[in-house]
Formats: structure tokens, C-alpha cells, sequence
């Protein structure tokens, strides 16, 4: 009886550690995926941790080099109204076809004000080689 109950609190004990790392793991990769007219909407509150997708606009891109990290200020237009624009920075490797025109995903927050989304991550869409060029 006396190694029986203690089976069941080792394996109890077992359950509560994996329960509590498959918990702590979604909490953490809980991240909104939300385009630019979205991540506009919502309160700078709602987007503390997001990952926004958008176009950079004709004129959205200005980087500044430094060493072996570069920093760029993109404006990205939203795919279905490119009117509706977001103002980003980033700060980190910049990818060789980041160029205007070009769709990114950034991860980051909204600053507290909300004119400008922080980015600690930068993605480019890969150009597809089946897509006419235009």
C-alpha cells in the first residue's frame, strides 16, 4: 500500500510538471497574426505582441547600416487598402530582398502611443519563380 501511494505521487508530480510546461509553452507562443488595417484597429494594448503582415510601400523603406546589424524604418501598407499604412522599426540583420513592393511579417509590439509598431523580428516573403513578372 505504502509503495502504491507513492507510485501515485510521482506520476501525479509528473503530470502537474508536464501540464505546467505545455501551459507556460502556449502562453508564450500566443501571438496575434493580424494585417495592417487589423493591428490599426486595435488598441496599442491589444497589440503588445503580434505579428503583422504588410507590403512595403513605394516609398517605405529607409535603412541605415551600422556594423554587422543594420536599422531600417519601413511604412507598411496593408494589402487590401494600401492607403491604411503602419510606421515600423527595426533593428537587427537586414534580409537582402527587403526592398519596396516586398511583403514582411514583423514581430513585435505597438508602441504606447500606437503610430509606431517595434519590431524585434523581420520576415521576407520568398518571391515565388511561378509568378509572371510584372
Amino acid at each position: 500500500m505504502n509503495q502504491k501511494a507513492l507510485y501515485i505521487a510521482a506520476l501525479g508530480l509528473l503530470c502537474l510538471g508536464l501540464g505546467y510546461l505545455v501551459l507556460s509553452g502556449i502562453q508564450q507562443s500566443n501571438m496575434y497574426f493580424l494585417n495592417v488595417s487589423e493591428a490599426l484597429a486595435k488598441t496599442p494594448q491589444k497589440v503588445q505582441k503580434a505579428r503583422v503582415f504588410g507590403m512595403i510601400a513605394s516609398d517605405g523603406l529607409q535603412k541605415a547600416s551600422g556594423k554587422g546589424e543594420g536599422k531600417a524604418v519601413l511604412r507598411l501598407a496593408d494589402k487590401e487598402n494600401p492607403q491604411q499604412t503602419l510606421r515600423v522599426k527595426y533593428s537587427g540583420v537586414l534580409p537582402d530582398n527587403l526592398k519596396p513592393g516586398t511583403g514582411v511579417i514583423v514581430e513585435g509590439s505597438m508602441g504606447e502611443n500606437g503610430n509606431i509598431f517595434s519590431a524585434h523580428t523581420l520576415l521576407t516573403q520568398c518571391p515565388s519563380k511561378y509568378e509572371s513578372e510584372s
